[in-house]
Formats: C-alpha cells, structure tokens, sequence
C-alpha cells in the first residue's frame, strides 16, 4: 500500500508516523511545498512549542475551539490531550504542565519536538520529498493520482491520501480541493492583535495586565486573561482568545470595532463600588496616585487618573460620588477603538477551510472522494490559544491514519 502525506508539518507528519505505526509495510511519501518541514512547530511558543493543553476533561477541551469544537469532542474519545502527552513521553519527550495548562517540552525548546519526529520518520523509513507543492487530485480507479506544480515531475498513484497542508489564507489555496466537490468556508485570520492607532495607551507599551475581562462592544463576545499592551494596540492572551473567537465577525466589520476593558476583572460591578468604597474609609488621607486598587500597575494606574480627569494628588476621602462612579466606569469598561489587525505571520491561524460538511469525522475520509483524509488546519477547525490547534493536529492526524 502506497500514501501520499500533502504537508509537511505538524499534522502531516503525526499522520505519517502513525500510518506506519498501523501499517508497518506501507509505503509512506511526505510531500512539502516549501524547502522546509515542520516550520510552524520550530516558531510555536516563542521557539518552545505549546504542543498541548493539560486540561483534565474533554468537555473543558472542545469548548476550546470556536470552530470545529462539537466534531472534535467525539475525535477526542479515540483521541485526547492526554494520549498526545503519552505518545510524546513514550518517544523520549519528557513534558511539563505550567499552571495555565500550557504543555511544553521538558527542554523548553521545540527543537526537542522536530528531533523526534525526524527520529520516528528516519525509523520507519518515510520518505520526505521537498519543494512538491501538489497541483490537483484526480481519480483513477481505486487509487487517487496526485500532479505536482512545475510539470517536471510525473505524476504519481496512491492508494491513500492525507491532506494536512495547513490553514490557506487565501481561498485560492484551496481551490483544488473545492474542484473535487468538496465544500470551501471561506479562510480568515484567526489569531490575531489590534491596532489602535488613535489611542494613547501604546505609549504604556510592554505592560501586562491580568486578569483581565474584554468584550467587543455591540457583541455577547467576551474573553478574559493577561493583556499586553503593545506599541500598536492590545495583545495577550485575552485579545488572541476574542479573536479566535470574533474571527468571521471581526472580518466583516473590517477590523473596525470597540472594544471595552474590565481592568480588574470583577464581573459585578457593585463588588467594584465596595471595594473603592472601602478604599475611601480606610485610607481617606492618602492621595489617589499613591494607592492603586487591584494593585493595577503605577503607569496605567496614573493614565486612567488622567484620562477620568483625576488629579493624581487628590486624596481618596475627597473624591466624592461623582468621582467614585467615574472611577469605578473605567476600571470596570473602559473603552478602546480598534483599527486593524496584526498577525503572527510564522504561527499563522485560520478560520475557515474544508467545510466540516465535506469530512467523515470517523474517520476523517472525505465524503466525495474515496481514500481522502484530511488532518489538522487544512479543515474549518481552530482553537484559541494555549496549545488546542496543535491537538486538533494531533487527533485528526491520528484518527485519519487509521484508514478505515
């Protein structure tokens, strides 16, 4: 039995380990479009590779995903988190849990990820063939034919085919799928930062804030965790989480929208008014400068001052009603305006791809072309941040490998 892996990344090479794994006299062919493999995995994490999450439940894990989450909880009864962390310790890759859940390589370098699929590639003998960007998928037979881009190359039969090339940024990178039948949602970033050029909190740029509780205003869409403010707007994982979770919709607003920033992530605002309230009995003497609730940081602590019209040097027993509410309005929804998107171009995410429609999720073969698989991104499946797209890789990959 001949396969064809199109993609050389993450979930094509998690596929082509465990089709050999399943079927040790198969003969597996990655083929990658680009000179490199496995480029998103070397960049994940800041170079160390989020490759999971650590939460206990399935339930806790499907929720994770925007897109794709109601199909995953059943891919991930054959499938989980926690296999994933068995397969890699099981191949020599010692793991650590952080407290948000994140799981990195022991190392804290994703060099230790590459090296061992390499290592697992090398023992059963996967052949790698770079800079084979495939062109189409016809049907001939039983078998599928696979044409490579450049004409140079012949084109070549398999018995099965997994496609794991990754999200397409373009709806043009998918259009040789679409041509075979198969339903196309159309890709937009997920993922992503907001520029704020017109407002002055990026002169606090470098300051992280957590929690904190963000909401897009005009939505029920709302996210919470650090915030970082940056030298263009607002990022973090609060912000890369609501944009995961505002993709299409942030799209067609065009990135032009308002955003509302709980700094101290109280949900109820009353428990706000006590404690500011408390604040003013107890230390009626001290200046507002000088004593900062929610032990927010100096130098956003002093912009809020000024931009509510405080003086820094007015004492907390003077500050009176109307002063107590115009605090308590900007620690609890404070509003920004957003005006564009930045994207991690090297750990790209998308929304969109192969229509969910289109999958057998069983088995992950496509409905209208026998001995298609899909695996990973290339599919309308994201997850927010924290290591879930990499699991989404994981499984699909694994479940696609079966080749029921």
């Amino acid at each position: 039995m001949e396969v064809a892996i199109i993609g050389g990344g993450a979930a094509g090479f998690f596929a082509a380990i465990s089709v050999k794994e399943n079927y040790p006299d198969a003969t597996v062919v990655i083929f990658e479009k680009s000179k490199n493999i496995l480029a998103k995995v070397k960049i994940s994490g800041g170079g160390r590779c989020n490759l999971t999450n650590g939460c206990e439940s399935i339930k806790e894990l499907a929720v994770a995903y925007p897109r794709g989450g109601n199909a995953l909880k059943r891919a991930f009864r054959i499938f989980n988190n926690h296999d994933a962390m068995r397969w890699f310790e099981e191949r020599n890759v010692p793991l650590v849990i952080q407290e948000d859940n994140c799981v990195f390589p022991l190392s804290q370098d994703s060099q230790s990820i590459i090296d061992c699929f390499l290592q697992q590639a090398s023992r059963f003998n996967i052949h790698i063939e770079l800079e084979r960007g495939i062109k189409g998928i016809e049907k001939a037979g039983d078998k599928l034919k696979l044409s490579f881009i450049g004409g140079k190359v012949l084109p070549r039969t398999f018995n099965k085919v997994i496609v794991a090339t990754g999200g397409s940024p373009q709806r043009a990178g998918l259009e040789w799928l679409e041509k075979l039948g198969h339903r196309i949602a159309d890709p937009v970033p997920s993922l992503f930062t907001f520029k704020m050029p017109d407002e002055t909190i990026t002169e606090l740029m470098g300051i992280v804030v957590k929690p904190t509780l963000v909401s897009i205003q005009g939505t029920k869409l709302k996210s919470e965790g650090p915030l970082l403010i940056t030298h263009w707007g607002m990022s973090g994982p609060v912000i890369l989480k609501l944009s995961a979770l505002g993709a299409r919709l942030l799209s067609e607003k065009h990135y032009d929208f308002k955003i509302q920033v709980n700094w101290t992530n109280v949900r109820n605002q009353d428990l706000v008014v006590s404690e500011l309230k408390r604040v003013v009995t107890e230390h009626p003497k001290k200046i507002l400068s000088n004593l900062r609730p929610y032990n927010l940081p100096e130098r956003l602590w002093g912009y809020l001052l000024a931009k509510s019209n405080l003086p820094p040097s007015k004492k907390w027993g003077e500050l009176g009603k109307t002063g107590l509410n115009r605090l308590v309005d900007l620690l609890t929804n404070d509003t920004y305006s957003v005006r564009g998107q930045t994207q991690f171009r090297e750990e790209f995410v998308t929304c969109g791809g192969v229509s969910l429609e289109s999958i057998d999720f069983k088995t992950m073969q496509s409905k209208v072309c026998k001995n298609l698989y899909f695996a990973g991104e290339v599919m309308d499946i994201d997850g927010i941040t924290g290591g879930y797209n990499f699991q989404a890789a994981w499984t699909t990959a694994f479940i696609a490998a079966k080749l029921n």
